[in-house]
């Protein structure tokens, strides 16, 4: 049987800055107490013979290879732009304030 108590609940709370009533510190203290008792169930099975794994079924690469392919022009990408510069989509800023576009970068200019 776990043995963390009421106190351990109201400093593990303190130190995770919760603000718990109560009634929620009490069900905190029974459901981790619950959980420690799930573990040394856990922990006084036998395991030496199970192989150590990562994962608990198999995992296959879903992902395709990554392979060269052709791209937009600039200009094909850049017909429908409300705004641009040269070969850029122009954007309001979002950082520093300002309105406008281009030339922003981070910081402003």
């Amino acid at each position: 049987m776990a043995n963390l108590t009421r106190a351990d609940v109201e400093h593990v709370a303190h130190l995770a800055r919760l603000g718990l009533t109560e009634e929620e510190l009490a069900r905190l203290e029974g459901q981790l107490n619950h959980i420690l008792d799930q573990y040394a169930v856990l922990a006084s099975l036998d395991t030496d013979r199970i192989p150590p794994t990562a994962q608990t079924i198999e995992v296959a690469n879903i992902l395709r290879e990554d392979a060269v392919q052709p791209s937009l022009a600039a200009e094909d990408a850049l017909l429908n732009a409300p705004e641009r510069s040269g070969d850029h989509f122009v954007v309001p800023a979002i950082l520093g304030g300002g309105g406008g576009g281009g030339g922003g970068g981070v910081g402003g200019a």
